[in-house]
């Protein structure tokens, strides 16, 4: 299946900044099952893009661009060619052994509830491991509701208060809902209580109909804060296109995990969804937790605050054609 990406985000500034660092995570690479017929990242300011490799061999397009900057716009689009390989992860880009994704984060470390939580699954051996993460990917996708409105932790109002944070897993297992990736860090957390490498996965993905389009806008954080400009729960996915039967954070990609598993290696699950990685999934950055995969981190020096406004389109590039 050939997938089509269009994603523009514009950053306005109340007064002219004086500069914006960025770190941008939004190229996917080659591997077996997903090929990129074509890509592109611009930048409306004059600055030359250059790839460079993270630590996790993702590809990573470091930015800072010196003002006074009114606006800055990003796009993305591209094509890339997806394989159904059930899930199964080959020829990626592969830095560290499995047992470093049993590294717990301020993200994904389990607190009594989800350790409790993982008791409830057999401890995964080579004969059973695949079949306890289906377990586990069904529990979850059933137990925690993908919201748009999802509150983080106690404070319904965590996520107006705090636009620009993601919360931990602990915060979104409370909860009982939270976006693509408080699912993904759940599911993290719940497979390495278990013993089972597990990583965090930011990419996209194409709705069953065929396309998926949302637009939003919304005022963000003060100038010097560094964040990873995910917007808060309450402007996600309201305006995805009606019939979408999957979810994710629409308007910054999707997120699922990779675990580990004996025999197979890597294989993507997405407890938002319910299903192992398709040829709906475009596979662009790993990490620890979103943190180490975050499309995109940065910080803006002067001014006040910026307005972020995205728009996202995920389409299959067959159905394009026929329309």
């Amino acid at each position: 299946m050939r997938i089509c990406v269009a994603h523009e985000t514009v950053y306005r500034y109340d007064a002219p900044c004086m500069g914006v660092i960025q770190a941008l995570r939004l190229t996917p690479r080659n591997h077996a099952g997903q090929y990129v017929v074509n890509w592109r990242i611009d930048v409306s300011a004059d600055y030359r893009l250059e790839p460079v490799e993270d630590a996790f061999g993702n590809i990573l397009h470091a930015i800072s661009i010196a003002g006074p900057l009114s606006e800055l716009r990003l796009v993305v689009d591209g094509e890339v060619e997806i394989q159904d390989t059930a899930g199964v992860v080959r020829s990626a880009v592969e830095r560290f052994p499995p047992s470093l994704f049993l590294r717990e984060t301020a993200l994904t470390r389990p607190d009594e509830a989800i350790i409790a939580y993982a008791t409830q699954f057999p401890r995964p051996s080579a004969a059973n491991a695949l079949s306890t993460l289906h377990s586990l990917l069904a529990r979850i996708h059933q137990d925690f509701a993908v919201d748009a409105g999802a509150a983080s932790g106690d404070n319904p109002a965590a996520a107006l208060t705090a636009p620009w944070s993601t919360p931990p897993a602990a915060d979104a297992f409370r909860a009982g809902r939270g976006q693509s990736r408080d699912l993904a860090h759940i599911f993290i957390a719940v497979a390495r209580a278990l013993g089972v490498p597990a990583r965090f996965v930011a990419g996209y993905v194409s709705r069953s109909n065929g396309t998926s389009a949302a637009t939003a806008g919304k005022t963000g954080g003060a100038a010097g804060d560094l964040r990873d400009h995910a917007l808060p729960d309450d402007a996600l996915p309201g305006n995805a296109s009606s019939g979408d039967a999957l979810w994710g954070d629409a308007l910054w990609g999707d997120s699922w995990a990779e675990v580990h598993v004996p025999d197979l290696g890597w294989v993507g699950f997405d407890p938002a969804n319910g299903v192992c990685a398709t040829d709906q999934h475009v596979r662009v950055a790993i990490g620890l937790d979103y943190l180490g995969a975050a499309p995109v981190r940065g910080a803006h020096y002067g001014g006040v605050r910026e307005d972020v406004a995205v728009k996202l389109r995920v389409s299959q590039a067959s159905r394009q054609t026929q329309e």
